[in-house]
């Protein structure tokens, strides 16, 4: 009797167990779908709403072409440069013990706490024409703030931490014997990190600039303030799609927003498939 009354229990706890996930994943499907499919496919039907033709008039622009290119530009520069800075400050961080390193480890994330158009002021402020910085930067004939190194600098501090957050749990699961049998044979600390310790992050590095790439893409509020958003000059893809939606064309705006979200998905694409290829 026992025993007949337990098994509907067993089989009743199962069914609540199974439709307890079954509510997990329609519940997680369908918040992904609201805040990341809806937009995206809204933007995609705006975007090509009179034609693959229209969409390229909108695209090839001299305004629209430039900004484009100027995105491109900077942000390829911006991730090479912090796939190497990035690298080394996760190397240095992991690989050595010095006064201060837990809080330059805590200084690291501080870009993601900072409001973006707080990082444009503190460029102007630092490096602007009324700065002291500013003006001899100027004096030797070199214009920092509302040209294109103010951008640089800007999407350099905005994705300081993706490289060095990305290498550095790879640089802490490395077997340190490795290294240590080459500085037996008398490998040198560069040679080491040259022939053993960079081809086992070298996956890490690449999908960190890949990620600082296409955040870079879209960055808005520190290049807004710094860039001075001269058309064909510096202007950027994100600020001309600002432009336009002020200016009332919200088909061009969101024709240059279909071209920076079809980017980054392929970058993204890139970076998850070089993920489950490394843990593959």
């Amino acid at each position: 009797m026992e025993l007949a009354e337990a098994r509907p229990t067993s089989r009743s706890r199962a069914r609540g167990q199974q439709l307890g996930k079954l509510g997990l994943r329609v519940a997680a499907g369908s918040y992904l779908l609201l805040m990341v499919a809806l937009p995206v496919a809204t933007l995609a039907r705006e975007g090509l709403s009179r034609g693959l033709g229209e969409l390229g008039r909108a695209l090839v622009h001299p305004v629209a072409r430039a900004a484009i290119l100027l995105t491109l530009q900077t942000a390829l520069v911006m991730a090479a440069v912090n796939a190497v800075m990035g690298t080394l400050i996760a190397y240095v961080l992991v690989r050595y013990r010095f006064p201060g390193r837990k809080l330059l480890d805590v200084l690291i994330d501080l870009p993601f706490a900072i409001p973006t158009l707080v990082t444009g002021m503190m460029i102007v402020t630092l490096l602007g024409p009324h700065a002291a910085l500013g003006q001899l930067f100027e004096a030797a004939g070199f214009r920092v703030v509302y040209a294109p190194p103010a951008i640089l600098l800007a999407l350099l501090f905005v994705t300081l931490p993706l490289v060095v957050r990305t290498v550095q749990p790879v640089l802490h699961e490395l077997d340190g014997a490795d290294e240590e049998a080459a500085y037996t044979l008398g490998a040198s600390e560069w040679t080491t990190f040259r022939r053993v310790t960079l081809p086992a992050i070298a996956p890490a590095v690449v999908s960190g600039a890949l990620q600082s790439f296409a955040r870079a893409l879209g960055e808005f509020g520190s290049v807004v303030v710094v860039a001075g958003n001269i058309p064909r000059r510096t202007l950027t893809a994100a600020v001309h799609v600002f432009g336009e939606v002020e200016s009332g064309d919200v088909h061009a705006a969101s024709a240059m927003s279909l071209v920076l979200v079809t980017i980054s998905f392929c970058v993204v694409l890139v970076v998850s498939a070089r993920q489950r290829g490394a843990h593959g």
